[in-house]
């Protein structure tokens, strides 16, 4: 900056006082002097070298609606823009956006989006970098404003992010026609071309924030959303600017060496932000118009099965809800029984299932839904048996042959659990002979002796003692209260039918019973 004044025979002391003068003069509401002063003549180198140092007095006014110094702040404001240094705006522009208070953010951005557009377009060819920086700056602060989670909070924007999202979408609109033209002139694509990577970029991150974390309503939902356009219209730009939709899905299948380039393919393809590409998808739709329906659902499948096992394998409830979606609209594509056999050795086709079942193993906190889970377990062995063996069994075996908390585990409340489980030990063990041993299920059974057995009858013997403690005590304080004789009969009625009434010695059985375990 000083560099510059003095190149223009201004000193420093110049510089101070036209900054600290200006700012001052805003600040105190005499915007008027301040652009008589900007736009005279005989200032106009001046105002050229130091103009875009008043941006932050500028901002704060022109983001108050009801400041009555704004027309002049204004006029000034777009004065500057035009005269001003375009490297050295684009530096000052940026600073406001990056300085902007929490609760100011979207303001600052919808603000200065239109003139941070106009003065990167003045850059001519060399605007690359200095595009790919004003993207990676706004994304960086759209990150950081709330998601709206409901229909009504979507429609409200309280905190910006929709209208900073269709706001981006006018900035870039430019740029990506930038880059279509010069796709359009050039014989093939140039994965060097700066500004295409730099749009790249821009849509690789929008997918992972703010798209990943927003849950986005359907058009019978919510007919018109910003959201939802703002994510459409990434995808079309990726494969407006040479990126293929199917390209980019396949990518790290289709990958066969590193290919060259200013960006490493880790970085210029992020897994997470192409988990959100298949989500939108395949779940969403979004798009579809423009993906090729030539794919096979086998081959779909296993595209995104690595996605799926990157979304389950996070704790944020939006990646784990769009990682079961996308591995259910991924499966309901396939028929029954039609994977072929060497797919199932990939490491997401075992893995995926494995955290699936085991997570609501887990977390269900409930024995029948977890006797169901068990019991379906067996049902997809007796399926699939020729391959369910050895290292694809006996792990998920070892999550379902145990008790919750051991010895002490509450028998009663898990019986459907610890039934299902017993059920599908006694399949394989029937199912598989010994002398066969496929599933490995008999070299494994003294481990399912010591972890689920033995805890199993210590269990019962310790409920059994318990109950017969009870059972004795109650006799004992019936008969020493002496009222053994003058129990009252107890019927019980099933249907309007009457069954035989209980005899003393049952009734002090079912109320020890339900005293224990009820």
């Amino acid at each position: 900056e000083i560099q510059t004044i003095q190149d223009e025979n201004f000193s420093p002391v110049d510089f101070d006082l036209f900054q600290s003068a200006g700012k001052t003069c805003i600040e105190q509401g005499d915007g008027a002097q301040v652009l008589s002063i900007i736009i005279d003549d005989k200032n106009t180198n001046i105002v050229r070298c130091m103009g875009w140092n008043l941006l932050e007095p500028l901002v704060k006014v022109l983001l108050k609606k009801e400041d009555k110094n704004r027309p002049h702040c204004h006029a000034i404001f777009t004065h500057i823009i035009e005269v001003c240094s375009s490297k050295e705006l684009v530096v000052g522009l940026l600073e406001q956006v990056e300085e902007a208070e929490s609760d100011a953010i979207a303001e600052v951005i919808i603000l200065l989006l239109r003139p941070l557009q106009t003065v990167l377009l003045k850059l001519g060819k060399k605007k690359s970098s200095s595009v790919g920086m004003a993207l990676s700056t706004v994304l960086g602060q759209v990150a950081q404003l709330p998601v709206p989670l409901s229909k009504e909070q979507e429609e409200d924007d309280v905190f910006g992010l929709c209208r900073c999202c269709t706001a981006l979408l006018d900035f870039i609109r430019p740029f990506v026609e930038e880059v279509k033209e010069n796709i359009k002139h050039s014989r093939s694509v140039s994965r060097d071309d700066e500004l295409k990577g730099e749009i790249l970029k821009f849509c690789m991150k929008s997918l992972s924030e703010p798209l990943l974390e927003v849950q986005l309503k359907d058009p019978d939902t919510l007919e018109q959303s910003p959201l939802r356009d703002f994510a459409t219209e990434i995808l079309v730009i990726l494969s407006s600017i040479g990126e293929p939709l199917p390209n980019l899905l396949c990518h790290n299948m289709l990958r066969k060496r590193e290919v060259p380039g200013f960006l490493e393919e880790e970085v210029r393809y992020p897994k997470e932000s192409l988990a959100c590409l298949a989500h939108l998808l395949f779940v969403k739709h979004i798009a579809m118009d423009i993906f090729p329906a030539v794919l096979s659902p086998i081959f779909l499948l296993q595209c995104n099965m690595e996605y799926v096992e990157l979304l389950l394998s996070r704790t944020e409830e939006s990646w784990l809800q769009k990682g079961l979606e996308l591995y259910e609209k991924s499966l309901v594509r396939v028929e029954d029984c039609s994977l072929p056999v060497d797919l199932l050795d990939l490491k997401p086709f075992f893995s995926v299932p494995q955290v699936t079942r085991l997570c609501l193993l887990k977390t269900s906190e409930h024995a029948g839904v977890e006797g169901y889970i068990i019991k379906n377990i067996k049902n997809q062995i007796d399926l699939s048996l020729g391959w369910f063996l050895g290292k694809h069994l006996l792990p998920l075996l070892h999550q379902v042959l145990r008790l919750p908390q051991g010895p002490e585990t509450d028998l009663l409340h898990n019986l459907d659990r610890i039934m299902e489980s017993l059920n599908l030990l006694r399949y394989l063990l029937i199912r598989d002979k010994e002398w066969e041993n496929e599933t490995g299920i008999w070299s494994e059974l003294h481990k399912i002796e010591d972890s689920f057995l033995k805890p199993l009858r210590m269990g019962l013997n310790m409920s059994k003692a318990h109950y017969e403690a009870e059972l004795k005590n109650a006799k004992e304080n019936k008969k020493s209260s002496g009222t053994e004789s003058k129990a009252a009969a107890c019927t019980v009625t099933v249907e309007n039918e009457r069954l035989p009434n209980m005899t003393p010695e049952m009734q002090l059985q079912v109320k020890v019973f339900f005293h224990l375990y009820l």
